[in-house]
């Protein structure tokens, strides 16, 4: 990643969290950023703030990503507008906690097309013209939960193992074409992700800050890493599912949430 102003950053869900935490760290590298969310309030407050004190350009595109055909949508209007897509950076997503059986529907539908279906999607548009061009990043944002089952958060769990697997695979296709990537697995974070989730429930460990997450990521970039999990508890915890078999994974991890499942049920009826 060598910045330039005429090279611009794609960032989805740039509107809080890592993904407004990268938004920041590029621009004061120089980057050009294209932001996409769905708040057209917090987007172009951040655009327009960045581009003042860093002096660069700026995009807005609002879109939810978790509709069918949004990424072609953002792709086209990328294509209009003359932006080269240099760093694509993946981030936009959500959670749910409870027993899936029990979760509404649509939710947990809009989750897959947001956190898996929607990285596809962009990653399958944008990559080809970084490989014609010979470089190119993309960050797909996982997560810890990429390394097991979670029980009571099946549905994003899964999703982010898709990302870590799928993201792994295009590493190891891509990095003699010139176009890195980069898994980026994040523990819990102080984020409005739970907020977003109507519960602290799934949250593990103490959090770390988006902006020590997005340096992380950055450093991982430049050593050439396939996956970057940051904070070394945080990578302990992940890595432990290769001393175990997978029941006793399941076995922990399932009595950890059922536990904290059980205690949202019983303040749900106070």
């Amino acid at each position: 990643m060598k910045p330039s102003p005429n090279q611009w950053v794609l960032i989805t869900g740039a509107s809080s969290g890592i993904g407004k935490s990268f938004a920041h760290e590029l621009a004061a590298h120089g980057y050009s950023l294209i932001l996409i969310a769905r708040s057209k309030t917090k987007l172009v407050e951040l655009a327009t703030h960045l581009a003042t004190k860093h002096a660069i350009k700026t995009v807005v595109i609002v879109s939810d990503l978790s509709a069918e055909g949004a990424a072609a949508k953002v792709y086209q209007e990328c294509t209009e507008q003359g932006l080269s897509v240099d760093v694509l950076i993946n981030n936009a997503g959500i959670g749910t906690f409870g027993v899936f059986a029990e979760m509404d529907a649509d939710r947990q539908h809009r989750e897959m097309m947001l956190n898996a279906v929607a990285v596809v999607d962009l990653t399958q548009l944008f990559l080809p013209a970084m490989l014609q061009r010979g470089s190119g990043t993309i960050i797909n944002v996982a997560s810890t939960a990429s390394f097991q089952p979670i029980p009571y958060m099946a549905v994003y769990g899964a999703t982010k193992a898709f990302v870590l697997s799928f993201t792994e695979a295009l590493w190891e296709e891509n990095r003699r074409r010139g176009v890195q990537f980069l898994a980026l697995c994040p523990g819990t974070t102080n984020t409005s992700f739970f907020e977003a989730m109507g519960t602290e429930a799934g949250s593990v460990g103490k959090q770390a800050t988006p902006e020590y997450v997005v340096k992380r990521a950055l450093q991982s970039l430049e050593a050439g890493k396939a996956y970057v999990i940051p904070g070394l508890r945080n990578y302990v915890i992940a890595q432990a599912a290769r001393f175990l078999t997978h029941k006793q994974i399941l076995g922990i991890v399932g009595q950890l949430f059922r536990t904290r499942e059980h205690k949202q049920r019983l303040e749900g009826t106070r």
